[in-house]
């Protein structure tokens, strides 16, 4: 099949966009307003952008109704900082409670019965049950143009400042138990996915040195492992 999406004619019930691009990773973005508010929503369109500084983005519809952007794009801006928790299988059901659309002065994190934790370079606090936490700070926003005024994006870039690891998630090899974790990412529709399975498959070539040191995020001459 093929279709325009101006004219979404896919002739299907439901969209079949959102279901292209996955598994999507989700960022669980807390904020805090300017009255000190906590705001905990998850974003699925959310990513990692470089490793010398490396930097993350979330991604913000706008609010219903007046085109403006909803309240963790919103507060970044305000306050100059935000938090990634890491999105897993175990909190799921908490998650998905904070994805409700509730008022900008409800705590969500209050509302899923989740105890937060300080965090140490950023005023937003941290998820506890999650196993890695981003600290982070605000960078810029990319604003595109929507065909309405519900659907303008707000692409919120930060700068990740600090980064938390549970010891409990590390191997002996040094490296993220990602099957512990088991990170959630969102698919289409009402649909998640969580990691189950992991192989590695190293490209072969003359320059795999240079190849690693990018996949892995190795800063030259300045990584603690050099």
């Amino acid at each position: 099949m093929f279709y325009e999406t101006a004219k979404n004619d896919h002739g299907l019930p439901y969209n079949p966009y959102k279901s292209i691009v996955v598994p999507r990773p989700i960022g669980w973005i807390t904020t805090l307003d300017t009255d000190g508010v906590v705001n905990l929503a998850p974003y699925s369109q959310f990513n990692n952008l470089g490793y010398d500084p490396p930097y993350v983005m979330f991604s913000s519809g706008s609010q219903f109704g007046d085109g403006g952007p909803k309240d963790s794009a919103r507060n970044a801006v305000l306050t100059g900082e935000f938090v990634c928790n890491m999105a897993t299988w175990e909190l799921r059901d908490q998650i998905n409670t904070t994805a409700q659309m509730v008022p900008s002065d409800v705590d969500e994190a209050e509302m899923a019965g989740l105890e937060m934790i300080p965090s140490n370079m950023v005023a937003p606090p941290r998820v506890k049950a999650s196993p890695v936490h981003l600290e982070c700070r605000y960078h810029t926003t990319l604003t595109l143009p929507g065909n309405s005024v519900d659907n303008i994006v707000y692409v919120v870039v930060g700068e990740v400042l600090g980064v938390h690891i549970s010891d409990d998630v590390i191997t002996d090899e040094g490296k993220i138990d990602i099957l512990k974790c088991r990170p959630l990412a969102r698919m289409g529709y009402f649909d998640y996915t969580s990691v189950e399975s992991v192989f590695e498959m190293a490209p072969g070539g003359p320059d795999i040195e240079k190849i690693r040191r990018g996949l892995e995020g190795r800063a030259h001459g300045r990584d603690a492992a050099e």
